[in-house]
């Protein structure tokens, strides 16, 4: 459950169970009235007006160790671990074996990625109290992720004994069934969760990923209706719900879940990745540009990114500019030499046929000497040699690096000028290009251009 539901619970239950008054708290503050302020704060995921109020509170109720503990958790959900170890860390100095202490620390340590140093935490709560059921649970998450299932399954199977109905460790135990490959034990825990806990939404999501996985396609989508019914701006429910529309062929409502949770989190790559891929596939290439450009951004790292962005300036014939994506994906990948030989290809066109010749050397060296891509590569280096290569492409047996040749001695005769043997090894390479494939795309792209027949792919 969200870190702001569970404190805003927490601080409900506290307003009670202390037995807060207006008589207790004298005439110039309400405790009870302050902290469920603060309760509504953190359902709306105010964070820093919820902390402002705990200044109002009398001096005697702050320096209680349950409200202090109550503060420090909000500091970490606010995204503001230094305070929230501060007041953690005072604590445990004259209380050394405060769990709550212990956990706020722990979430501290998530916070700031410092995992080693989370699961020491937790490891100490537990041996204070081996059933306390939120560490048990987040050290079975952090196995979990890191695919122990052993070790997550253990973890789960604990919280579970030290509390049967326990909300999270229902849903994460089914988790580790639905890796493990136990639909039947994954469904059993979901449903036993969601007829507990109706009105959360994270069973409902898992049990959906479950049916999808599955092939119930219909039962997911279902699922993930009601899960985003609950919480309509949770942006991994609504990218789940997406990409299962995506699955039955269900494209233009797919496309705009993607652009709803884009709205929602516009700073996760995620929904870009699928919502550029769809634009790409329907004909919008401004939209997927511009989609693959905040991808680019958002994850430097994901150089298909840069890949799509080279494909969409060809066919804007920006040859300077796919110059500059393929050669950073190249730089990402370095060893995927079709980003090589597509910048050499762009830089000709873009300029002389002999700008790219000292990058071109450069990858000379790395790519394979008994390779084709070596082979084209010193064709584009050279300017000469396109007999050998002719020869070498014919006697190739794999069908996509023969197409994806065949389409790159095409782009070298057109800059060459020679259009007949263009038009002649276009066709040739869009007989046996492979569908989906990046060549093939450009492969039917330069076909259409140039109005050649267009031969069904196999």
């Amino acid at each position: 459950m969200f870190i702001g539901s569970r404190l805003r619970r927490l601080i409900l239950f506290l307003v009670f169970s202390l037995g807060f008054s207006i008589a207790a708290a004298g005439q110039q503050s309400d405790p009870e009235a302050i902290l469920t302020e603060v309760a509504g704060h953190l359902g709306r995921r105010e964070f820093t007006a919820a902390l402002a109020l705990f200044n109002n509170l009398p001096q005697d109720y702050q320096q209680r160790t349950e409200i202090r503990i109550m503060r420090a958790s909000i500091y970490n959900a606010a995204g503001r671990p230094a305070e929230a170890k501060q007041i953690a860390n005072a604590i445990i100095s004259s209380d050394r074996n405060n769990t709550d202490a212990l956990m706020v620390l722990a979430d501290s340590a998530a916070i700031e990625n410092r995992e080693r140093e989370r699961r020491q935490f937790l490891e100490r709560v537990i041996v204070i109290n081996a059933n306390h059921t939120r560490a048990l649970n987040d050290l079975a998450n952090i196995s979990l992720g890191n695919q122990n299932l052993r070790v997550a399954a253990g973890y789960f199977d604990r919280a579970l004994a030290a509390e049967p109905d326990n909300a999270e460790a229902l849903v994460g135990r089914a988790s580790v069934f639905r890796y493990s490959r136990d639909p039947r034990s994954a469904e059993r825990l979901l449903n036993r969760a969601i007829t507990l806990y109706p009105e959360w939404a994270s069973p409902l999501q898992e049990r959906a990923r479950l049916y999808r996985g599955s092939g119930f396609h219909n039962d997911a989508l279902s699922d993930f209706s009601a899960a985003l019914a609950l919480e309509p701006n949770n942006y991994w429910i609504i990218v789940d719900y997406a990409q299962t529309l995506m699955e039955v062929n269900r494209k233009p409502e797919a496309l705009e879940h993607f652009n709803r949770a884009i709205r929602v989190s516009p700073d996760n790559f995620m929904a870009y990745v699928y919502s550029a891929a769809l634009k790409d596939e329907i004909g919008d290439y401004a939209g997927a540009e511009q989609d693959y450009l905040i991808l680019a951004r958002l994850k430097p790292d994901y150089y298909f990114a840069f890949e799509a962005l080279g494909v969409i300036r060809m066919r804007n014939k920006q040859w300077a500019l796919a110059r500059d994506s393929f050669l950073e994906a190249y730089r990402q990948a370095p060893r995927e030499y079709s980003y090589a030989i597509l910048a050499a290809l762009n830089w000709m066109r873009a300029g002389r046929q002999a700008d790219p010749r000292q990058f071109l050397a450069q990858v000379l060296r790395t790519a394979p000497r008994d390779s084709l891509d070596h082979a084209m590569l010193r064709l584009l280096h050279d300017l000469a040699g396109d007999s050998n290569i002719t020869v070498l492409i014919d006697n190739e047996r794999n069908l996509y690096t023969k197409s994806r040749m065949l389409y790159y001695l095409a782009s070298y005769y057109d800059i060459r000028g020679n259009r007949n043997l263009a038009d002649r090894y276009f066709l040739s390479a869009q007989e046996i290009a492979i569908p989906g494939t990046m060549e093939a795309s450009l492969i039917n792209m330069m076909i259409e251009e140039r109005g050649l027949a267009i031969r069904e792919s196999r």
